[in-house]
């Protein structure tokens, strides 16, 4: 399998980073890629159900749960006390794939698209972060410094994408 590649979706809340995602993989898969993804949550979050076994597993004090059926696993890691892992440690935990793509994580060292909607009311990002490559918008934005894609041209936003990902182990030395 060729190197795995990683590139980052920010924008502001409401921006449409999910949807924009979510039409993202189906797209990607369907030129032969192999896709995953990797959320930053900014709060605390739980994907298990109370009273149920593994919950209580974790809820006792185990640090990994890993649930398993025959549809599909996940493993549950509770960080207790230790700090939040970074991005090239979360990447190093997923399976091989062609292409990650990141949602979040927008203060790291790693190329970005940059989700902008005008009735956001929000500013670029852009500007600030060096690591945004290109901006996929709704509209015109003509105070971008990197090129700008219409948000709705699926093709053209994974064009993009492709062309600016980067090797996992770029972003494991170029992280702060």
């Amino acid at each position: 399998m060729k190197t795995m590649r990683i590139i980052g979706l920010a924008g502001w809340s409401g921006s449409g980073k999910t949807t924009l995602v979510t039409k993202l993989i189906p797209c990607l898969s369907a030129r032969g890629l192999r896709v995953s993804t990797l959320k930053h949550a900014h709060h605390g979050f739980d994907l298990d159900t109370p009273g149920k076994d593994s919950f209580m597993h974790r809820a006792a004090g185990a640090t990994e749960v890993i649930i398993s059926s025959g549809k599909r696993w996940a493993m549950l890691h509770e960080l207790r006390d230790e700090p939040e892992w970074d991005l090239p440690h979360l990447v190093a935990k997923m399976s091989p794939v062609d292409l990650v793509l990141v949602e979040g994580f927008k203060r790291d060292a790693f190329p970005k698209l940059e989700i902008h909607r005008a009735a956001n009311g929000k500013p670029l990002i852009q500007p600030e972060d060096p690591y945004i490559v290109a901006v996929a918008s709704d509209g015109p934005v003509p105070a971008a410094a990197v090129p700008v894609v219409d948000l709705n041209d699926i093709d053209a936003v994974a064009d993009l994408l492709l062309k600016h990902a980067v090797a996992i182990a770029e972003v494991a030395t170029a992280s702060p």
